[in-house]
């Protein structure tokens, strides 16, 4: 969403609140009003990963800035945080019992035309969100590279998607790639239509629905060259943290199957085929 400003409209918890600005090179300035009292500081604690090593937390201080009586903590854009969510909380003191923060205003403007300008290798986002509970936490990719998606076209019983990629380089060999996410070897290729880092690819639906029984997801990855690994394809440089529920495109019938791609959790494209009964 292109709003200047986002606020979630949770009921008061009694929780302390923290406004928050990003800036167009991905620094994250939080505000919280509160009277500077010993050490105070703004933690970003990840939340857990199956089958990943536990990330530390990452803390900053919260100083006095200006003269409206807030307190400032600064998120420099290095180190970047690893992927994931971050969960934001207070802690009035070094050795105090962690307090989770409720969002308060997100100016997020300079983070809506992300996918207008160039992003070198590794491609580090951050997006402050408020969770479906009502508290702050901030969103984080880093990769490598990145393709991000643009406009989606759905016609012929056929997928057309318009892409960037970021942090590599197109060779004349790359391709499209669809992997099956139950057996990774199961995969479709499709030829690119390039234009220096843009490029666009159609994919028919037939490919993936032909021979197949029962459900089956997708996920939509780039080649960049051959050998090269796989560049997933989605949808991470713009002030949108969570996109599955805000992007629904429509199924369309290929044979006996309904066919609909769709943002995953992580903002990734897929592809979703349900057998029609």
């Amino acid at each position: 969403m292109s709003t200047a400003a986002q606020d979630t409209g949770a009921p008061d918890t009694g929780a302390p609140r923290a406004h928050c600005t990003v800036d167009a090179d991905g620094r994250t300035t939080f505000r919280v009003a509160l009277r500077p009292a010993g050490r105070p500081r703004l933690a970003l604690v990840p939340r857990p990963k199956k089958n990943a090593p536990q990330q530390p937390t990452r803390l900053l201080d919260l100083e006095p800035h200006g003269d409206d009586g807030d307190l400032r903590a600064v998120l420099e854009p290095l180190p970047a945080l690893a992927e994931g969510r971050w969960d934001a909380y207070l802690m009035r003191e070094p050795d105090a019992v962690r307090e989770r923060l409720r969002p308060g205003l997100r100016d997020l403007r300079a983070l809506v035309d992300g996918s207008l300008r160039e992003w070198p290798s590794p491609v580090a986002v951050r997006v402050p969100y408020a969770t479906k509970d009502g508290f702050l936490a901030v969103r984080a990719w880093l990769r490598p590279a990145h393709a991000e998606a643009g406009r989606l076209d759905l016609a012929d019983g056929a997928m057309t998607v318009h892409a960037r990629l970021h942090g590599a380089e197109l060779s004349d060999d790359a391709t499209a790639l669809l992997r099956l996410r139950s057996d990774r070897g199961t995969t479709r290729s499709f030829p690119l239509r390039t234009d220096g880092s843009g490029f666009s690819f159609t994919a028919p639906f037939g490919e993936l629905t032909g021979g197949a029984s029962g459900d089956q997801l997708w996920d939509v990855f780039l080649r960049p060259a051959a050998g090269a690994p796989p560049v997933r394809i989605g949808r991470l440089l713009d002030d949108m943290a969570d996109r599955k529920t805000v992007c629904v495109y429509p199924a369309l019938t290929v044979g006996e199957a309904a066919v609909r791609p769709y943002y995953t959790v992580d903002n990734d494209l897929a592809v979703e085929v349900t057998a029609v009964h």
